[in-house]
This record gives structure tokens, sequence and C-alpha cells, in this order.
């Protein structure tokens, strides 16, 4: 939850994560009609004490149902508070339930999946949605109600579920059983602009060039004399964050590049020129190959291997403090979903996606304090703020990289020899997209080594290397993707260079799953 004095003050709505994979989705299109908003899991809602400046409420979607005994919820009480509600999916179901409407949980009656959408009644929320009073939705529930509660009126149905969408009569209070937030549903974003711009009647207040000048404002009046270094990875959101840093403070900057051997191949060459010729940045390098290495030595579970980089990350950062007078700051790229995918709608610590290196990573004790200038911002939202920066395509197009690196795509244990054989592979299924200019046409792509060895024949010898595994997914934000469509010859032409070129490969497969029911990155 953002703690700058900046976001107290300002308007927004706020999403109660219930646990849906898609509650980002939400968050992003509200940003995407200049509105700001913040996901706040449950333990963070109840300590709100002012509500004067949250102007709507939203309840996410998630796999708990009301029909159990214990099933998280929201007192009735912040209905009183004459802030508009709605509720989405699970949301919809927690408002039946404390208005007194019933829910059936059911097998039979599931929907997943596209739906057709009939209007029964008018209403503001449903205001240029409609085409004959019809539209397609995208459903996920097992739940449905079977009985509305006193005082709300049924407002659409689908043929499975009679209830889809209903409102308080008197009160701002909606609820909604598909998901209006992800693109399956047909002008769906009409009805979150519907709730946002004219239910809850707040004013555009999001804005990438003001927001720019707030945040350096901000980080003048922080940092002010005192040195920072910055963990500069050469990705989008580490290079922003240090260029917008660099704005403010100037000499006191100092970047830190560390070579734990699980970058791209040839990365930091590239990078390193960039940062020095164009942007005019203080950069060091540290060589840390060996020491990762040794860290990571027999490690396979993704959760240790996040934490054990983070940690030592930190400690190469102190150490590398000490050398410098004043320095009392450490920056990060850290962006809004590395902190709401290492938090768990609960609060509790299993369930949570995944802790990201620079966020559920981090070592409890840190002698330098954090200072993350992109942590309210989503990805295509950095790139912007860099556009606004002078900040190139070389850097901004850059597809994402995670700040565990190679280590987290390595499935396994991690040698310096399936390092080398990831990073050839890799490397050739980069260069091949940009020949053939496919790269800007996709979110993110990837090379992974699988710990799995197959046989195979080459030339007249038979071969038991690894199999490597290619991810290429297309996505607005990342918070949901697609696989690529590449055409056979492209996937026939990738494979044939990689084992060709790559020892210790004799496997290329790619992988076809969505976003969800996968993640992007594999570990």
């Amino acid at each position: 939850m953002p703690t700058n004095s900046n976001f107290t003050r300002k308007n927004k709505i706020i999403i109660i994560d219930f646990g849906s994979q898609v509650t980002k989705l939400i968050a992003r299109r509200i940003r995407e009609l200049k509105v700001y908003c913040e996901i706040l899991n449950l333990q963070e809602f109840k300590k709100i004490r002012n509500f004067d400046k949250i102007k709507g409420i939203i309840l996410s979607g998630g796999p708990s149902t009301v029909t159990s005994k214990n099933y998280p919820k929201i007192q009735k009480e912040i209905f009183l508070k004459n802030i508009p509600v709605l509720g989405i999916c699970y949301g919809l179901q927690l408002i039946s339930k404390i208005f007194g409407g019933k829910i059936k949980k059911s097998s039979k009656k599931r929907e997943f999946g596209q739906a057709i959408l009939i209007e029964k009644e008018r209403s503001k929320l449903f205001k240029n949605f409609y085409k004959n009073k019809r539209s397609n939705v995208w459903m996920s529930h097992q739940d449905a109600v079977i009985k509305l509660p006193k005082n709300f009126i049924n407002l659409a149905s689908t043929s499975n579920s009679k209830f889809t969408a209903i409102q308080h009569i008197k009160k701002k209070i909606f609820g909604i059983q598909f998901h209006p937030e992800v693109t399956h549903t047909e002008k769906g974003y009409q009805i979150i602009k519907n709730f946002v711009l004219d239910i809850c009647r707040i004013k555009k207040n999001w804005f990438i060039n003001t927001e720019k000048n707030r945040i350096i404002k901000d980080l003048k009046n922080l940092l002010k004399k005192d040195k920072v270094i910055c963990a500069l990875s050469g990705g989008v959101d580490s290079s922003v964050a240090a260029v917008l840093i660099n704005k403010a403070i100037k000499k006191n900057l100092k970047c830190i590049m560390v070579d734990t051997g699980l970058l791209r191949k040839n990365e930091f060459k590239s990078s390193l020129k960039i940062f020095k010729n164009r942007y005019k940045l203080n950069v060091k390098i540290i060589n840390a190959k060996n020491v990762f290495l040794k860290k990571l030595k027999n490690i396979k579970d993704p959760e240790r291997k996040r934490k054990i980089i983070g940690n030592q990350f930190i400690r190469l950062f102190e150490k590398e403090a000490r050398k410098f007078k004043n320095v009392k700051y450490l920056a990060q790229g850290t962006l809004y979903p590395d902190i709401i995918e290492s938090k768990s709608f609960s609060g509790s610590k299993t369930s949570k996606i995944k802790s990201h290196h620079n966020v559920g990573g981090l070592p409890k004790r840190m002698k330098l304090k954090l200072v993350e200038p992109l942590k309210e911002l989503f990805k295509d939202e950095v790139r912007n703020l860099g556009r606004s920066l002078g900040m190139g395509n070389p850097i901004l197009q850059k597809h994402p990289f995670p700040g565990p690196g190679l280590a987290i795509r390595i499935l396994g244990k991690i040698t310096k020899n399936r390092i080398k054989i990831l990073q050839e592979a890799d490397d050739i299924y980069i260069n091949t997209l940009k020949e053939k200019k496919l790269y800007n046409n996709i979110w993110q792509a990837y090379a992974a080594l699988l710990p799995l060895k197959t046989v195979g024949v080459m030339g007249d010898s038979r071969t038991f290397e690894y199999i490597c595994l290619l991810r290429a997914v297309v996505s607005e934000d990342g918070m949901t993707a697609a696989k690529y469509d590449f055409s056979n010859d492209f996937l026939s032409l990738i494979s044939n260079r990689i084992i060709n070129s790559v020892s210790g490969i004799n496997r290329v497969v790619y992988d076809i799953t969505s976003k969800p029911p996968s993640t992007i990155e594999l570990e």
C-alpha cells in the first residue's frame, strides 16, 4: 500500500482483493481511465480509519465460497458510508450474503467461459454496454445467487444464472457475476468506466507527466543531500528508476550493476554502453558470478532461489555502500504488480502467488533504507514514464526480465554448464525474433532449460541431452497472457538453429499455456 503523503491526499478507488488471479486487471482498467486506485488485501482494508478520499470500493472475485462456515468478508457497516460499491463474481455473492440473499453451490450449473447476458432492468452501470439488450460476458464461477437479497433488483441474467447482475434500489451497491475486467467480456471496460466516472463521480487524477514531476519532487524532499546506490540490471524498471533518481539528485547517485552470471548473453556490455554514453549515469560493475553460483549450489526450490538472490543482492549493496560516505538508501525498480504478487489476499503467508526477489526476497534486517520510486506503477506506465524522461526504445522496448535472472529459467539445480547452455539457446531465440521482426509484437519471450534429458540421434550417434522450452506471450500488461502464434516454419527454424548450434540440447518444445492458469515464468 502506498505510504507517500501525496497518496493519502489523493481521491481514489479501492479494490479489495479476495484472491482472484485477475484482480490486477481491475486496477489496470481504472488507471486507463486516468483515475488513481489501490489494491488492498483484507488486513490492509481493515486498518483504514479515514474513508474521506475513498470514492468507490470494488470487491474482487476469488476462490472462496460464502457457502462455507469460514469465508473472507467485510463488515456490513462499510455499506453505511454512502460509498458506491461494486462486487465482481465472489464480490456479488458476498454482497448477497451480507444483505440476506441465498447462494447455492452447484457442480451441474458451473459457468466457465463465454455466456450471453440478457438485460432485465436498465441501470446506469450498463450504460452503452448492451447491443439489442444482449452481450457476451466471461464467467468463472460455481456458486450462484438463488434468492435476491432484500431491497435489490435483478438487472441481468444468463441461461445458468438468474441473478447475474443486481443493484440496491436506494444505495449505490452493485453486484455482477461475470468479469468485466477481462478482454473476453465484450465492452467490459464500459462497465468499469460507468462505475468509476458516472457512479463514483471521481475526477481524473492520474497522469504520467504529472506523476513524473510529483515523484521527482518527492525524491528531492526525501533524499536531500544523502547518497543513493541504485540496483541497475539493465531492464526497463531499474533503468527508468535510475534515470528518474538521477534527475532528482544527480551527483549523489551511484548505480551498481551486479554481474551475477545469470543474465542473458552479452547483456552487460550493451547496457553499460547506453547507461554511460547516453544517460550519463555513474555506473560501477561488480563481478559476483562465483558468489551467486556458490550460494545457489544444489538449490532446486524456486522460492529459495529468489530469497537467496534477494539477500545476496542486499549484502553486496551494503558492502559497496560502506565504501562511500553518507550512503543511506538503496534504490530499486520495484513495480506495483511485484508488491501485489508478493502478498496474499488474506494477509497470510501461504496464499501469495510468489516472492519477488526485490520484495518478498529481501532480508528482514537491512542497513540501507529502500527507495522505490516506481512502486505504484504498472509496466506500461513505467515505459510511458521513461519516454517522458527522454529514454529511447533500446531500453524501453526490452521484454520483461525477472530479477533472479536465468536462475528461475533453469529449473532445478544451477551449474556453470547449464547457465552457458541456456545463454546460448536464449541468445539464438531472441536474435531470431529480432531478425524476423517479431520481437516487438511479443510481450515477453525467453528460453528455459528443463531438468530433464531425453534420447536423441545426431549423425549416427545417440545423444542424451536437455530439453529447451521456448515461451512467447502476448499481453496488455503481463497480468493475463496468451501464447504468441508462431508459424510452423518459424518454429522449425528456431528448433533447428538451437539444436545445431548449442551442445547440450537435443529437443526444443514450445509452451502454449495461457496465464492464467499458468504464470509467464516457469518458476
